[in-house]
Order: structure tokens, then sequence, then C-alpha cells
């Protein structure tokens, strides 16, 4: 006869109670409870980001990636013990006290597409990062933003054939009239014939970071990412610059002055060179595909990145690399053994602005502190 006739009706199986209410092996001392931010108090908003972390689910991740980027930036040369092998220079504390970690940035075209590239401006306009890799989209689109404005639309506003019918483009919610694109030629065909001319008569050799800078030079509008890039001197690599509308004025530009030739070779050297001369290493990665592999295999080169924050939507049943996890950028010794990635699943123009927020925005805060200081200390010593 089984268990449960055998006992009373008014008694639980015991088989039952067994399996339902295991016991319980005591929680590791330290680990935080669950317990999201109380909007019965004041609001404060680094006391809504600090109880991200222990909210749980992505609301945690976004809480670690914070934590993260912000060890990029407090991280100093002098935090380390000095090698016996050092040279001079090295071992000089002020050498020391002032060797950063260098932040590579990468971002596929869409985060310039949307309010996003003015997040990133931020960044590269007060020197917080120190490469980006983008793709196409994002040199174009700057550029173009500097002429003429996206718009906002709808995922769902229109059929494709009627948007194509009007000569209106659609990246997801946002709407680029081919007006911009237009005035954008305009703009870039004299640079073209220019570059070939360079080519032919002073033997300049033209890489994607090359061009990108002189586009910076020459837009000469502080609105645009690129812009700053060129005048704080920060190198944008685009391995794929030709795909995209770049690409697309390169080629009609080849029928009217042809010769123009794009060296990638020396933008491999210059990244991989990047990563391999640090003393330290953070990456921050928006989306997938090129941009995160181009990043992460500079880092191999120096045994793996030490700081690595990923924000995607992108899931790693099929293998690829764009929804890789960190964890197995770390068995290709792209991100140090030791190291504590994050990724973030979520839309970057979401969790995005709000990491730049606790993170970068905060030490240009601290800087001006700092800044403040040293000229109130000048005017009393006078």
């Amino acid at each position: 006869m089984s268990e449960h006739k055998t006992e009373g009706v008014d008694k639980a199986p015991s088989a039952a109670t067994a399996a339902v209410l295991v016991q319980s092996l005591p929680i590791e001392d330290g680990t935080p409870a669950v317990k999201g931010y109380d909007f019965n108090e004041e609001f404060d908003f680094d006391r809504f980001c600090d109880a991200l972390l222990t909210t749980g689910f992505q609301a945690s991740h976004l809480g670690q990636a914070i934590r993260e980027v912000n060890k990029m930036l407090k991280w100093r040369l002098s935090d380390e013990p000095v090698k016996e092998d050092d040279v001079d220079e090295v071992k000089d504390p002020a050498y020391r006290a002032k060797t950063k970690c260098t932040i590579f940035l990468g971002m596929t075209s869409n985060m310039v597409s949307s309010g996003v590239r003015e997040v990133v401006r931020f960044l590269v306009q007060h020197k917080l990062v120190q490469c980006i890799v983008t793709t196409a989209g994002a040199i174009e689109e700057d550029l173009m933003k500097c002429f003429s404005p996206h718009y906002m639309g709808s995922f769902d506003a229109q059929p494709g054939r009627a948007m194509r019918m009007k000569g209106h483009n659609r990246i997801g919610n946002l709407i680029v009239p081919n007006l911009n694109y237009c005035a954008l030629e305009e703009w870039m065909m004299p640079l073209l014939d220019e570059m070939v001319e360079k080519q032919k008569s002073e033997q300049v050799v033209w890489s994607p970071s090359k061009i990108i800078k002189l586009f910076g030079e020459r837009i000469d509008n502080e609105e645009s990412v690129w812009y700053w890039a060129a005048k704080n001197d920060i190198p944008v690599f685009c391995p794929a610059i030709t795909d995209g509308s770049v690409g697309d004025m390169i080629y009609f530009h080849s029928y009217r002055n042809p010769g123009l030739i794009v060296d990638i070779a020396s933008d491999i050297r210059a990244i991989n060179d990047m990563a391999v001369q640090a003393d330290r290493t953070g990456m921050i990665i928006l989306g997938g595909g090129l941009i995160k592999h181009h990043i992460c295999n500079a880092n191999l080169m120096r045994n793996g990145a030490d700081y690595s924050v990923f924000i995607n939507t992108g899931q790693e049943f099929d293998g690829s690399d764009s929804g890789a996890r960190p964890d197995e950028a770390i068995s290709w010794g792209k991100i140090k053994l030791d190291a504590k990635p994050v990724k973030v699943y979520g839309d970057a123009t979401v969790m995005f602005p709000l990491l730049v927020a606790q993170t970068f925005y905060k030490e240009v805060q601290r800087r001006k502190q700092q800044e403040k200081k040293k000229k109130n200390g000048k005017s009393g010593k006078q």
C-alpha cells in the first residue's frame, strides 16, 4: 500500500513535505538582500541608481556595469606595485599617478542615428574615452546631422513601400529623408577629390581613421562627434567604412575621379598597438557584430581587457559573436581571466545614458571641482 494511504487524512504526506520543504543551507555572509528603491522617500537619483544593484534581473546588471565603468575611470598605474624591471620613467610617482586606463568605446551606427549621439559626443568632447570603433552609418549620420536633423517616426507608421515613394528612410522609429544624404554628398565629393589629389601629389596613404579625422576637421561643427574626436586626437576606427553611404559616394566618385585607395592595414596596426601598449584597458561596447569583435580582438593582443561592459540584446544560442556573453571572450583571451565583466541585456538607448549619468558625467564634475580648487588656490596665493 502506498505511503499516502497509510497516513492520517489530516496529515500531509511525508514524501510531499520532504520534496517541497527541502532543508536550506545558510546563505553566505555578506550576500545582499533583494530590495528596490523606496519612492516614499524624497527622490534621490544617486540612491535610485545604487538600488539597481539589489533590484535584480537586468537592473542589477546595469548597476554592476556602472560599478565596472567607475573602476575604469578610477584606476591609475600608481594603484599597482612598482616592478623591478620597470624603466625609471615608469617608476616615477608623478608618471604613475597620471597613467590611466585606456577605454575603448564600440558602438553600432544606430547609436548615432538616435539621441545617443549626443551622449557619445559628451564623452569625446571631454576626452573620457581614448578610442572609438564604429560602422560606416555612424560616420555619415553624425555628419548628416550637422546639415539636417533626423526625425521621429514610429515602427509601424507607414508601410515601407509608401515611405520609399516619399524618399523617406526608416531606422526603427526614426526617419531620415533622402535629402539629407544629398547634402552629405555635396559636402563630401570635394573632399574625396582632395584626398585623391594628395594621394597622387604627396603620397598620402588614406586609412579609414585618417579619413574620419579629415571629416571631423572639415565639418567644423561642435555638435559633431567626429569634430571633437579630431580636435582631441581620439582615433576613430571603422574597418567597414565602405559599408554605407560613404561607400556609395566613394563608388560614384570612382567614375568621376578614379584612383582613391583606402588602406585598412595601418588601422589594424594602430588599434592593436593601442591595446598592447596600454597599461590597463577597458571595453564598453554598445551593440554587436564588427565593432564588438574588433575591440575584443585588439585586446586579445594583450591577453585580454581588464574591464568590460557589453550592452546589447543579442542571445548566445545561435553561436553569434554579437550575442556571446563575456565568458566566451575569456575563453579566447580577449578578457582577462580574473576580470569581472558585465553584460547588460537591454536597449542601449535606455541603458547607456543612465550609465553615463553615474560614471562619466560624475568624472567631469570631479575634474571641474579640481580645476576650481586649483584656481582658488592660485588666487589665494596672489
